[in-house]
């Protein structure tokens, strides 16, 4: 195991999920758990590692397949070779691993535990009838199957089963303790009838020794699996052509927004509602002020306005609040696909990467989802004005008549009058637009312009009436021909 555990960490930096960047990873098993495979000289299993390097240490999921010979999968997925000579491979990428995977998550069955277990939780039953104790003991069925490219940190494995439709599992690389919203939230809607989540196949929860439980052991989410919709794009693409070609959006923008209130809905019935407490406006409002904080030492052009917008966030600390809910946590146009026919489908509910999972968990302000929203809108014709910047004027009114029909969705929708949150729903798109200020002149500098004109935008007239504002200003003076 010592072999495999170096194999590991000489090849982890590379892989786009490894989160510790700059540092060589100290690796150390916390446990296994083994799948049945029906092939001579191969074994498909899934070692959970902790990276002691970074404080705290991450734990992370690492399948694999040891075969003595070389397999199906190319030497770009091969892990290495172990001082046996045994040729260790990225799981994933190896039939042996992913079509196991599949038939343990369709079957219910448990995995052979080496110090850490995993079991199969499908949301229906097989239909030929098989109960969990034959898929745990029956080898896997064959079902073609691919890895999903440009994921950032986890892998997701599309399956394309003969007469099924297709389905996608991700595989989580940075493991928790605790439920993964991705599953939880997305399973819950999905119970609930929900349209707008891709149909829920199932999921793996697994469980490890952790010294830090008071009974020593740990529990949650493994993988996840739901129904693919192929020949998609997901909405930022769809958006950024039609903004490129002046194509009026509203029409998707409008039925984006009834959507996202479609789900909002469904969450607030499904895990319930709670008031804001005055603990934790203050706690956000202070993680407003200490971003801020940050980013007018890291981006001087934000000084000048650092007064007004800490007043913004002032009026919104008190203000009005509406009850606390689930949400997304992390919605933008990148999180949403049109399917023809089917309309629009949220995915992703693991909610921001860089807050801890713990906080993910929580209840949550729906305007919190909505701001992200405006904001995507925003930057769709701010990547539109840097391409062609002689049609800078076109682009913006592009993006306020998406905003404003997004909110007009939202609101039909829902009956929630936005207007009664307008400084709150301001701080939240305030707070992002900051927040991408300093990503944007830490990465991408030429990028940095699309913030900090929305932040100047959003101080002049807020996020409801910016809309109608940008709109009015791109439009020729009543009583001028057009065209």
């Amino acid at each position: 195991m010592d072999s495999a555990l170096a194999a590991i960490a000489a090849w982890m930096p590379d892989q786009r999920w490894f989160g510790g960047k700059g540092h060589a990873p100290a690796l150390r098993l916390v446990g296994a758990w083994e799948l049945p495979v029906d092939e001579p000289g191969v074994r498909a299993m899934t070692m959970l590692v902790m990276d002691d390097a970074p404080d705290p240490p991450v734990l992370y999921q690492v399948p694999v397949v040891e075969r003595a010979t070389p397999g199906p999968a190319d030497d770009a997925h091969l892990i290495g070779v172990l001082d046996d000579g045994t040729r260790l491979y990225d799981g994933p990428h190896d039939p042996a691993f992913s079509d196991a995977l599949l038939e343990l998550i369709r079957g219910g069955g448990r995995a052979v535990a080496h110090g850490a277990t995993a079991m199969g939780h499908p949301v229906a039953r097989p239909s030929d009838g098989r109960g969990p104790e034959a898929d745990a003991a029956s080898p896997a069925r064959r079902v073609p199957a691919s890895v999903l490219g440009g994921e950032q940190s986890n892998t997701s494995i599309v399956f394309r089963p003969e007469g099924a439709p297709p389905v996608i599992c991700k595989v989580f690389r940075q493991l928790h303790h605790g439920d993964n919203p991705d599953v939880t939230l997305q399973t819950a809607l999905g119970v609930a009838g929900s349209p707008h989540i891709p149909p829920v196949v199932g999921d793996v929860l697994g469980e490890w020794d952790d010294v830090g439980r008071a009974d020593g052991r740990a529990r949650g989410h493994l993988a996840f699996a739901q129904e693919f919709l192929p020949g998609v794009e997901d909405a930022w693409r769809v958006a950024l052509l039609a903004a490129a070609s002046a194509r009026d959006f509203s029409e998707e923008a409008h039925a984006l927004g009834a959507a996202v209130s479609e789900v909002h809905a469904s969450l607030g019935a499904s895990f319930g509602r709670e008031p804001a407490s005055p603990d934790l406006i203050a706690a956000v409002a202070a993680a407003w002020r200490r971003r801020l904080a940050i980013a007018v030492a890291e981006v001087p052009a934000l000084e000048p306005h650092e007064a007004a917008i800490a007043a913004v966030y002032a009026r919104a600390e008190a203000g009005a609040w509406p009850d606390l809910q689930r949400v997304h946590g992390d919605l933008h146009l990148g999180q949403v696909i049109l399917a023809p026919d089917r309309g629009w489908f949220l995915l992703d509910f693991e909610g921001e990467p860089m807050r801890p999972m713990s906080e993910r968990r929580r209840s949550d302000l729906p305007v919190r989802d909505v701001a992200g929203m405006l904001r995507s809108f925003d930057y769709v014709a701010g990547a539109t004005e840097l391409v062609q910047p002689e049609r800078a004027d076109d682009a913006r009114a592009w993006a306020a008549s998406a905003r404003q029909a997004f909110i007009d969705g939202y609101v039909g929708a829902s009956g929630m009058d936005l207007s009664a949150y307008r400084d709150l729903l301001a701080a939240f798109e305030l707070d992002k637009a900051v927040y991408e200020a300093i990503y944007e002149t830490r990465n991408r500098p030429d990028w940095a312009p699309i913030p900090l004109r929305a932040i100047t935008h959003l101080l002049e007239s807020g996020p409801l009436q910016a809309s109608a504002d940008a709109t009015d200003a791109a439009a020729p003076p009543a009583g001028d021909p057009i065209g």
